[in-house]
């Protein structure tokens, strides 16, 4: 009687590990999928999942370890059975490797997500140190390109100054030079003028006296013939 009630429970149990087994292997391969793309995912700090990935990737872990509590107790209620012969030695053992083998899968997977989820985080923070120390280099630059712009513009207001007080110069110059031309030509006429302002003096003078001798002859005249 014994012997039939442990041969039920030993392939209940039996019936019992298989089931978890093959359910904690689909959900390892899930598992596995879900932090490769979380980890993929997490390059990308500027856009919002629609579904926090990390969060889903927590709760699965978290059902895959109560999977694998329930195995590891179902390994242990059978350990306590008397085993009936090498077969079911060797199946007892091959239950525990299997749940061996799942906690070192589960293991591997989540330490593997914490690692990239930290170098993610790591690059992100320097992408970020980056982002800020390039902005701020744009901005000194484009500071940089205002200055010497303004610097440009101070420095063409000062060529057209001087252009035009050049230009100006250049005028005052030629004015000057037209007029000392006018002067010498007007110095150069002068003897030519004296000339001939002293021939009409001396005309003048001459015909004054003429005109005087005329006058004094006619008065001479005038009075000898009174006096006749």
């Amino acid at each position: 009687m014994a012997n039939a009630l442990g041969a039920v429970d030993w392939e209940d149990l039996r019936r019992q590990a298989r089931h978890l087994e093959n359910e904690i292997d689909a959900k390892l391969v899930a598992f596995s999928k879900l932090g490769i793309n979380s980890g993929s995912k997490l390059v990308n700090t500027d856009e919002v999942p629609l579904l926090d990935e990390e969060h889903v990737f927590e709760n699965m872990a978290s059902e895959i370890e109560a999977l694998l509590a329930k195995l590891m107790s179902i390994n242990e209620r059978m350990s306590e059975l008397q085993p009936n012969g090498a077969a079911m030695l060797h199946t007892m053992q091959r239950h525990k490797d299997i749940l061996k083998d799942y906690k070192l899968e589960f293991n591997k997977i989540r330490n593997n997500f914490a690692a990239r989820r930290d170098r993610e985080d790591l690059l992100g923070s320097v992408r970020k140190e980056i982002d800020v120390s390039g902005l701020n280099r744009r901005e000194m630059y484009m500071k940089e390109n205002q200055h010497i712009q303004a610097s440009d513009r101070l420095l063409n207001d000062q060529i057209s100054i001087a252009v035009e007080t050049r230009e100006h110069l250049m005028t005052q110059r030629q004015t000057f030079k037209r007029i000392q031309t006018r002067l010498n030509d007007i110095s150069n006429r002068f003897p030519a003028v004296n000339s001939l302002v002293q021939r009409i003096n001396l005309r003048k003078r001459r015909d004054s006296l003429i005109l005087g001798l005329i006058i004094g002859f006619c008065t001479f005249l005038m009075l000898l013939y009174a006096f006749h």
